[in-house]
């Protein structure tokens, strides 16, 4: 098993001081010291033996929760400060920008790094960015269900441009919303490099009239034909179908055993009818938060502290408590809890969380990595876990610290 540390990443600061120094999002010292977590965490993943480190692609969080504009610049910075670990933006939002500068900022990265990265592609769900970022290009937010099929369009389509760049050297592409060259049936008329290209570009870049007919982008990426694709799966079906349709990896939140290994099988049949021959949980993943004390007394404090913290106060506002809905929660009702602690407790009980001593969580992670696999069943090898690592920005570094050293030494062996 492979695991990924990610980060949201969140400016270091107790509620209290949020509303203190608000808008802390704009707070250049607290954005300094997440940085220098950021870093210090990715340097001791990185020496420790971990595989990826990831973090969010958001705008505009003036509160300073998920504050990671441009995840690829960052990655730019502490791909220098290490030596093998990779880097998995979870995600980048292909609806809310051009889908060629993303194509090209990926391959470069890939370039300058040469091969330690991958990406996760995700239609984007926060209206507030999603419609402003987006404007001119119709994809708004997933609120009613018109938005959400314009959404799913745009977003198939550009990640359909971006694979098309990635691997042809000379390329075209006619969409609904997006034309390559624009407009298409004119093509791109008057370039003034025309002859150069002909020279020295690709053969079919340019028709007989000297008019733009296709173009080639500009590094291509360093692994062939691209970089490891995630697809984050929550709710929908139909992320996960398209993301083993396209070969692309699927890392599933659900965390309850049964609807978990159901996911991972309908996957791999899905994979199946387009000619892959996968193993159980190969290409498939899980995200987990990840709280290890000395006893599960403590383990359960750090967890109220960290996961059930962002949660309750947080993603809950966009109604993500949904996947944690059990029999005893009010069918007429969203999904709420009293406090953080009964919320971890739901977290533990819905297996969201790996919670406990470390030869707990090491148990739990055992049967996470066969898929949770009963008496006779198939065992599976799950490829990844992503360690939803809330501990940044709520404990001290050392903590934070503390946790990644203890998850290498005393579980991850177990699973490796």
């Amino acid at each position: 098993m492979k695991v990924s540390v990610f980060a949201m990443p969140t400016i270091p600061a107790t509620l209290k001081e949020r509303r203190e120094l608000r808008p802390i999002g704009r707070n250049t010292e607290r954005y300094q010291m997440m940085l220098e977590e950021l870093r210090a965490i990715a340097v001791l993943a990185d020496e420790l033996g971990y595989d990826a480190f990831s973090t969010t692609e958001h705008h505009l969080h003036s509160e300073g929760g998920e504050a990671m504009p441009n995840p690829l610049m960052l990655y730019a910075d502490l791909a220098a400060r290490t030596k093998n670990i990779h880097f998995y933006p979870m995600s980048l939002v292909p609806t809310a920008d051009d889908p060629i500068r993303m194509a090209e900022n990926i391959a470069l990265l890939d370039q300058l790094t040469q091969g330690r990265v991958g990406v996760t592609f995700a239609r984007g769900y926060q209206k507030r960015w999603i419609q402003i970022l987006s404007q001119g290009r119709g994809s708004t937010s997933l609120v009613d269900q018109a938005s959400d099929q314009r959404n799913r369009e745009i977003y198939d389509e550009n990640v359909e441009v971006i694979l098309k760049a990635w691997q042809n050297d000379s390329w075209d592409h006619d969409g609904k919303h997006y034309q390559v060259p624009f407009p298409y049936a004119e093509g791109v008329k008057g370039f003034g490099g025309i002859e150069w290209t002909r020279q020295f570009g690709s053969e079919d870049e340019v028709d007989e009239d000297g008019v733009i007919r296709k173009i080639g982008l500009t590094p291509p990426p360093y692994q062939r034909p691209y970089p490891e694709v995630w697809v984050p799966y929550t709710m929908s079906p139909a992320s996960m179908i398209a993301a083993a349709q396209r070969g692309f990896s699927c890392i599933a939140t659900e965390g309850r055993a049964a609807p978990f290994r159901e996911h991972a099988l309908a996957y791999r049949a899905e994979a199946a009818k387009q000619g892959f021959d996968l193993k159980l949980g190969e290409r498939f993943g899980a995200t987990r938060s990840v709280c290890i004390g000395k006893t599960r007394e403590e383990a359960f404090e750090m967890a109220v502290r960290t996961a059930a913290y962002e949660w309750h106060n947080y993603f809950n506002k966009f109604g993500f408590a949904e996947m944690f809905r059990t029999a005893e929660d009010a069918a007429d009702k969203p999904v709420s809890f009293a406090d953080e602690a009964a919320l971890a407790k739901r977290l533990i009980e819905t297996r969201q969380l790996l919670c406990g001593t470390a030869d707990d969580v090491k148990r739990q992670l055992e049967e996470l990595h066969t898929c949770h696999a009963g008496e006779g069943e198939e065992k599976g090898e799950l490829d990844w876990l992503v360690w939803q690592f809330f501990q940044q920005g709520t404990t001290p570094l050392e903590v934070q610290q503390e946790q990644l050293r203890v998850f290498a030494e005393e579980v991850l062996p177990a699973v490796r």
